[in-house]
């Protein structure tokens, strides 16, 4: 079985990893991308995932971890796995501000489009991939709402250790849930 973190970019899908991998599960990472002020707990990603669309020879080291695969490369899993996605829920409104404000902190200016139309375009992408997976035999998923956990982090880590089936630590899950990282709150 592999699990896979998974959601919208700034949906919470970093804090779930991290959550993961305090509580002592195996994690797939390169840790080529470094804690940075947007995320100065870390990422926790592997760069290949990037490339699933051209390269899955990876996924077969994923047997038995965790790997953080966004949303709009769920479909590019190959067949063959089990999967059980771990994926986060996060108001529309909230990622947007808070890939804004990423940006603004790297530098670089983000889409010119207003943000209600993205918004509508990630809320139609979930909708999407929602049904795609509750469509794969060998998916199964757990929604997970970014504020929930951090208003919950035990109940939180208690259905993930339940979905998963793992041996999981939920003091040290707990433990790496900050609220004060939860900057973009939805008006």
């Amino acid at each position: 079985m592999i699990a896979v973190v998974s959601g919208l970019p700034r949906s919470g899908t970093s804090l779930m990893m991290q959550m993961l991998h305090a509580g002592g599960a195996s994690v797939l990472s390169d840790h080529l991308r470094e804690p940075d002020a947007n995320n100065p707990k870390g990422y926790l990603e592997f760069e290949r995932v990037k490339q699933l669309k051209t390269d899955k020879a990876w996924v077969p080291e994923a047997e038995g971890k965790v790997v953080k695969v966004i949303s709009h490369l769920l479909q590019e899993l190959p067949v063959g796995h089990e999967y059980r996605v771990i994926f986060m829920v996060r108001a529309p409104a909230e990622v947007v501000a808070s890939q804004s404000s990423m940006l603004g902190r790297l530098g670089r200016t983000g889409a010119a489009l207003p943000p209600e139309k993205i918004e509508a375009a990630y809320t139609q992408h979930v909708a999407d991939i929602r049904k795609w997976l509750d469509d794969q035999p060998n998916f199964k998923t757990l929604y997970v709402n970014y504020t929930d956990v951090l208003a919950n982090p035990r109940a939180e880590a208690a259905r993930l250790t339940a979905f998963l089936g793992w041996p999981l630590d939920p003091e040290k899950m707990i433990a790496m849930v900050d609220p004060t990282l939860y900057r973009e709150r939805k008006a």
